[in-house]
């Protein structure tokens, strides 16, 4: 059964908010390690409002993450925080996920949450590796089963 238009967006709220809270209990009440990052707000804003657009693919999510993080602590580690430092950690990623076309507009401000918080190589696995995944695959699951859309738009996502 299709969900009505006029409930589709609550529905969409509620598949956002068990997506980040399942990723903040398992952050806060286990020993999972961290799964959350706050670029992942505006990530399952993506997948459940704009669930059709580009950037709102697993393979954008995943990757986009991955490679604007990777930015972020090659220039945490090389070069510091400072204001140079922050614009050009930006610049670069959003350069990459374009060139790479794995463009992800949240992810663009992973960069800065790593030069603030001056995170190192580990980062990438918590969270943004088990945190992306966890989004990817819950996101499918309740986008395909309770909200009855075709998502992720492509047979192939991963490329």
């Amino acid at each position: 059964m299709k969900i009505p238009k006029k409930i589709e967006p609550i529905i969409s709220g509620i598949s956002a908010s068990i997506v980040i809270g399942v990723l903040a209990f398992l952050t806060l009440r286990t020993s999972a390690g961290i799964l959350l990052m706050f670029s992942f707000g505006a990530t399952v804003f993506l997948v459940f409002a704009l669930h059709e657009l580009e950037t709102a693919q697993p393979k954008n999510v995943f990757f986009g993450h991955l490679v604007s993080v990777l930015v972020g602590i090659i220039f945490n580690e090389t070069i510091g925080f400072s204001f140079y430092s922050l614009g050009l950690a930006v610049g670069v990623a959003v350069t990459l996920m374009i060139y790479l076309k794995i463009m992800h507009p949240p992810a663009a401000s992973n960069p800065l949450v790593v030069l603030f918080t001056d995170v190192s190589f580990e980062y990438i696995l918590f969270p943004v590796i088990f945190g992306t995944l966890a989004i990817i695959v819950m996101s499918i699951f309740l986008n395909r089963i309770v909200l009855k859309r075709k998502y992720p738009k492509n047979k192939n996502w991963l490329y």
